[in-house]
């Protein structure tokens, strides 16, 4: 026997017998020249008959409106995020297709509620807000830098400058201006990077 017999194949399917001989006087099984059932085959057969979009039989009323470009778009975009076959552009969107898509949605929309329960993601809008918060404060901590520093720096500047006229040395009074002023810039920048540091958003 080339084949499986119509017990062997009722098992498998999960059918009754009776079930597998009227689905094989209706054509709706594939058989081997020695009458036995082709299993794979037939199996490929049975799928496309209960395939919505396939089904041939039903009333033009009951049949399946043809899918907007955009959903089978969708169904694709999905598929290939999780490395399963897309739909060929023009091709149409298979049932089976269709529903592996459906049931990759499903999961990660659980996976999403899961990690919003942890606190792992944030509301988009409350994230918008926090950034926005965020940079308001590091610009005004700016805007507020030079009359803060301005002081301190006069202070240590004017002591230089003192220190080198005492010196009666112009030249090195030029150079020892330069080199503080570049010094107490970068002190004061330095500080105030470290004190920005410390802001951080509260996702609370």
């Amino acid at each position: 026997m080339l084949g499986m017999s119509e017990r062997q194949y009722a098992a498998r399917v999960g059918l009754s017998r009776g079930a597998i001989q009227k689905a094989k006087a209706a054509g709706r099984l594939v058989l081997h020249e020695d009458g036995s059932i082709d299993a794979e085959a037939s199996d490929r057969l049975r799928a496309e008959a209960t395939d919505p979009s396939k089904t041939r039989k039903a009333p033009k009323e009951q049949r399946l409106k043809p899918v907007p470009e955009a959903a089978v778009s969708a169904v694709g975009d999905t598929l290939r995020e999780q490395g399963l076959a897309a739909p060929v552009t023009g091709g149409g969107t298979t049932f089976l297709q269709a529903k592996t898509a459906h049931e990759v949605l499903k999961a990660q929309e659980r996976r999403i509620r899961l990690q919003k329960l942890k606190g792992e993601l944030v509301d988009r809008a409350r994230a918008e807000t926090l950034v926005f918060r965020l940079a308001r404060e590091e610009r005004d901590a700016w805007v507020n830098w030079p009359a803060r520093v301005a002081a301190p720096m006069a202070a240590e500047l004017a002591l230089a400058l003192a220190q080198a006229a005492d010196a009666g040395n112009a030249t090195a009074q030029t150079a020892v201006t330069t080199a503080l002023i570049q010094r107490l810039l970068e002190t004061h920048v330095r500080a105030q990077l470290d004190s920005l540091a410390e802001v951080r958003p509260r996702l609370g």
